[in-house]
């Protein structure tokens, strides 16, 4: 009879992001891919024909996605600048936050949370 295999009780490392570090991981400068959702940082390599380079979501790698998420909108403009505040999408309408709440579902049960998105340290 062999032994039981080990069960790894660890949980995962998760990383402490600020919008500069996440910036890397958009799948031009680190084959990675991840985005942001609410604070949540969520690895999207496995769907890198969506997330990354050439995808129609592109424009959230390696960003916090979440009001473009929001507003069902690929536009760049609705991005918070690298080396703004994180957004905290107070402003969001009743329908705004219904989908985001989905996205973030989506998210949460297809993609690993691989960390968190806080500002800028000074």
């Amino acid at each position: 009879m062999s032994a039981p295999a080990q069960i790894n009780a660890e949980p995962p490392t998760q990383t402490a992001f600020t919008p500069s570090t996440l910036a890397k991981f958009n799948g031009k400068d680190d084959p990675k891919v991840y985005l942001a959702v609410r604070g949540k940082v969520f690895d999207v390599t496995s769907g890198k024909g969506f997330y990354g380079p050439g995808g129609p979501y592109e424009n959230f790698a390696g960003r916090d996605a979440s009001r473009g998420l929001a507003y069902n909108s690929f536009d760049p403009s609705v991005l918070t600048p690298l080396d703004q505040p994180l957004d905290l999408l107070q402003d969001l309408s009743a329908d705004e936050k219904e989908s985001l709440d989905n996205w973030e579902s989506h998210f949460e049960g297809k993609y690993t949370l691989v960390g968190t998105l806080s500002n800028e340290k000074n």
